[in-house]
């Protein structure tokens, strides 16, 4: 088979490799573009697992990537949704203290969303949080009104239709099992066939440090699959829960805790708890996929990282066994919750990378080679900010490889629907 040429090749059609496309289409359109994806359709892992949260910018270390692009990009989040009329709700949330040790946690979080500019924060007393969420009990709780939510799925498949639209082309089916230089040019080898490109953007997700690796890159990170599993709220417990209820999260991990969550379609997921997948699309439980276990188990960060949180970790297991257990950590919030309103729901796996001293990589992390961008670490908020992150590969792009460096406008009205 003859090879297919193109002057830009992105790997993955999750929602950041998607947004980065669709910034390629803005910004310099007249470069040939193609999206290699190995499922048969868009946001097939972590973006069609998402919770569907809209996130403010909240809990993000000032000054971070997490904390820029989520800011804006819940707003650009937003503006896409209203011009390209995708449904969403901006219902705002309560992160809510249920002990005094949390309360200056809660302070310090308050002041953290301040810093990074996220608007309407308003702390909270017991009576006012029961005016915003009836059956919630705490302390006291910080409200985050901008927080909102939509089905991550749906937006990135009319990324997808805007991508198509303005002449790039997505090829599914088409996993990478090679990739290497020649000369100026890439050559990505696929099931799809081979291509040849000038560019490649490496958005492969929960394989982004298995395709950085292909190329000979050698980094200090690994990605460690993290399964987070939910139940579901069953009808007539909805009304236990009018937005979204959050715990105050602990400072040490980049896991939000145990949480309620509204989605648009008006179902309640009550979870994630954070396992250890030993598989990096095991979102169900299913037996470990030996090749990628022994993996992880070689991995000298993933032995530091047990050594340092394997409390945490037996937890977190103790409560996937144990229904009663992930209930009491719920009625913390909800007491009126019980065992009987929860039935079992579905599943995500976070794409969590690991340095080698077993530190969790809390911000956006990119690795740089002669003619490609690595996106190694996006996990959450890389939904909420995916048109912004797409805008800092893209502004990436520009610098390494000498191109147009102007940013797109920050509407998206050129392509909204008529």
């Amino acid at each position: 088979m003859a090879h297919r040429e193109a002057d830009l090749l992105i790997i993955g059609a999750g929602i950041v490799g998607l947004a980065t496309a669709l910034e390629v289409t803005r910004r310099l359109p007249t470069l040939h573009m193609v999206v290699v994806e190995k499922e048969n359709h868009v946001a097939a892992h972590q973006t069609g697992h998402n919770s569907g949260v809209i996130h403010s910018g909240l809990y993000y270390k000032t000054g971070s990537l997490k904390a820029r692009n989520c800011v804006a990009g819940a707003a650009a989040m937003k503006r896409f949704c209203q011009e390209q009329s995708i449904p969403y709700e901006e219902c705002g949330k309560v992160v809510v203290a249920t002990t005094r040790e949390e309360l200056p946690r809660l302070e310090q979080l308050q002041q953290r969303g301040i810093a990074n500019t996220v608007p309407g924060l308003r702390m909270l007393q017991r009576e006012q949080l029961r005016e915003i969420e009836p059956h919630c009990e705490g302390l006291a709780a910080l409200h985050v009104p901008s927080t909102g939510i939509v089905d991550y799925t749906v937006v990135a498949q009319e990324y997808a239709e805007l991508i198509g639209r303005a002449g790039g082309e997505i090829v599914f089916n088409a996993k990478v099992v090679g990739l290497s230089e020649d000369g100026a040019t890439n050559v990505v080898e696929t099931r799809a066939g081979t291509f040849r490109a000038r560019y490649v953007i490496n958005c492969a997700g929960l394989y982004s440090d298995a395709i950085t690796r292909m190329t000979g890159v050698q980094t200090d990170l690994q990605i460690i699959p993290f399964r987070g599993e939910y139940y579901e709220v069953r009808p007539e417990g909805r009304s236990l829960v009018k937005a979204l209820i959050y715990p105050v999260p602990d400072p040490r991990f980049p896991f939000l805790g145990v949480h309620f969550t509204r989605r648009v379609n008006g179902s309640v997921e009550a979870g994630p708890n954070a396992l250890l997948a030993f598989r990096r699309e095991g979102y169900t439980g299913t037996p470990p996929d030996l090749g990628e276990a022994m993996e992880t188990l070689r991995f000298p960060g993933f032995w530091k990282m047990a050594g340092k949180h394997w409390q945490m970790g037996l937890a977190e297991q103790y409560r996937s066994w144990v229904k009663p257990a992930f209930v009491k950590a719920l009625q913390r919030m909800v007491p009126e919750l019980t065992e009987a309103d929860l039935t079992q729901g579905g599943s995500g796996v976070r794409a969590q990378a690991v340095d080698r001293n077993g530190n969790l990589v809390d911000d956006f992390h990119f690795v740089h080679s002669r003619n490609m961008i690595h996106v190694c670490n996006v996990p959450s908020p890389a939904a909420t900010a995916s048109l912004e992150i797409g805008k800092e590969i893209v502004d990436m792009m520009a610098e390494r490889f000498n191109l147009p460096r102007a940013r797109s406008e920050p509407t998206v009205s050129h392509h909204a629907k008529l």
